[in-house]
């Protein structure tokens, strides 16, 4: 979870949203992410999707065996990603200030943990008391 904070802080230095989200396969990190929506004017660029880009294509097996980190509860869009690739682990920082699709990754088999990490709590809330209309366009509100 310490990489993902640390890409969410980069994003968050580069005046974006600080979500961050790294991937792990074999207990090596093999994608790193952090939301670029702000910097890149994007509607998708959300951390899991840059992280899944940032790991290159893989085949099926291969996203099996992975996990990945996220500092914040995924998204739909981020969740329909993990499912179709098969990520089997989610590990996930907090889903205090935004409770996404865990529901439903774990309805199709996925492995998830939520630890409330509070670093992770504590940037989102600084965060959201900051910048809350840019908040809600993220999360579409």
């Amino acid at each position: 979870m310490a990489a993902a904070y640390e890409q969410a802080q980069k994003g968050l230095r580069k005046g974006g949203i600080p979500i961050g989200s790294v991937i792990v396969h074999n207990n090596k990190i093999i994608g790193r992410g952090y939301n670029q929506r702000i910097q890149k004017q994007s509607v998708v660029h959300h951390a899991e999707m840059d992280a899944l880009e940032n790991m290159g294509r893989k085949n099926a097996d291969f996203y099996n065996n992975c996990t990945i980190y996220t500092t914040l509860s995924p998204c739909i869009m981020c969740t329909g990603a993990i499912l179709l690739y098969g990520i089997s682990k989610v590990v996930i920082g907090e889903n205090k200030s935004f409770k996404g699709e865990e529901k439903l990754l774990m309805s199709r088999g996925v492995n998830v943990k939520v630890i409330q990490n509070c670093q992770c709590i504590e940037m989102m809330s600084n965060f959201i008391e900051k910048n809350p209309q840019l908040w809600k366009e993220d999360i579409g509100l």
